[in-house]
């Protein structure tokens, strides 16, 4: 490049914590441009961490529902309007409206869409058919016009092709490369549970905690916050499980490290409930991998194809207490295939990482000039 392009990324979440466009952004600073990333500012919302590119946060009166939506997208496309910027990049269908019109407005930009999952499959738009039916217009209003579209992970990208009539890259949400160390079991002590992410509906989380009554030799850590947050923690009261299930709320991405070298056990459970949790592949299975650490998955097609590929995934097929119980249990039953898991999971996490990740990352987005 001869002069550097300037990129505005716009997300719906709080900038803070959302892992994969913290490093899409350093990459593509790195890479030789000039990138804004735009999020949303929540009353609960954190100071900005430094980081080499510069970052927005835009605030709503009302902070959820469809007027939330609604006035984003009148303030994205105000602020979007006039700023000089080169490349815009929508991500997810909540904000890829305001992103498509300034596009129609101004046809000299280029745009890109940034499918993080299956926008209209998600848990909780499940039965709510009109919500569905609106957001789905949207993106087959919006979507079309990109000049660049990627998304998590192939499946996805099969699907959304089809869906959107053009090609749909695949830039895996995959982790900074880490020093992880091989596992071995210790029995001397509690076996260590470990969960990251948002504690919301369709993860597993109220049968994973029933489960512990039955797992007396196990702890669980919970990092995250979400709407069941204040739930979930009624129900360890009532089970009497507060020594052995601990929340530790909302943890920077910078202080996971810490948990997950001291885990035992990741997890990463979720519901059959909509084609979004079917078809992903969370951050967090790369984030297990680059620590040598033993991980539950659910039996969908990403962690299916990673576990043919590596067999470093324990994989589960259903939710249920019983299931969630006896998989735990066999793992501790054998400690040789527990440490062979951590092995195979660090020679995966060679390949599988974002130094090399981002390298089709920026070469989608030379191909832009």
């Amino acid at each position: 490049m001869t002069k550097a392009q300037h990129i505005t990324l716009v997300v719906s979440t709080d900038l803070t914590y959302d892992q994969r466009m913290q490093r899409i952004s350093t990459s593509l600073q790195k890479g030789g441009y000039q990138v804004l990333l735009v999020g949303r500012k929540k009353q609960s919302s954190p100071p900005l961490s430094k980081a080499i590119y510069q970052q927005k946060r835009i605030r709503t009166i009302i902070q959820k529902g469809p007027l939330f939506y609604a006035l984003l997208q009148i303030r994205l496309f105000l602020f979007l309007l006039f700023k000089p910027t080169n490349i815009i990049c929508a991500t997810d269908l909540d904000t890829v409206f305001a992103v498509a019109l300034v596009k129609k407005l101004r046809p000299k930009l280029k745009m890109v869409f940034d499918a993080h999952e299956f926008f209209t499959e998600v848990p909780e738009l499940q039965g709510r058919t009109r919500i569905q039916g609106i957001w789905s217009k949207i993106g087959a209003w919006s979507v079309p016009k990109a000049d660049l579209a990627y998304t998590v992970g192939e499946a996805l990208a099969q699907r959304f092709s089809k869906d959107y009539g053009l090609p749909f890259h695949t830039i895996r949400n995959m982790s900074v490369s880490k020093n992880g160390q091989p596992r071995t079991m210790d029995t001397s002590r509690h076996f260590n549970l470990y969960y990251q992410g948002a504690l919301n509906a369709g993860r597993g989380l109220e049968a994973l905690i029933e489960a512990m009554v039955d797992l007396p030799n196990c702890i669980l850590q919970l990092a995250g916050e979400g709407d069941l947050s204040t739930t979930l923690k009624h129900q360890v009261h009532d089970l009497g499980l507060q020594d052995r299930v601990q929340f530790l709320g909302y943890v920077l991405p910078g202080d996971l490290d810490q948990y997950l070298s001291k885990a035992d056990l990741g997890l990463n459970l979720l519901e059959n409930n909509g084609l979004s949790y079917y078809y992903s592949l969370a951050n967090k299975t790369f984030d297990y991998m680059q620590f040598g650490l033993p991980a539950i998955h659910m039996n969908f097609p990403e962690y299916q194809n990673l576990k043919e590929q590596w067999n470093c995934l324990y994989l589960m097929d259903d939710l249920n207490v019983d299931t969630i119980v006896r998989k735990v249990q066999t793992i501790l039953a054998d400690p040789s295939s527990y440490a062979s898991h951590s092995t195979r999971s660090l020679e995966a996490a060679q390949v599988l990482n974002w130094e090399r990740e981002e390298q089709e990352l920026l070469r989608l987005y030379h191909q832009l000039q």
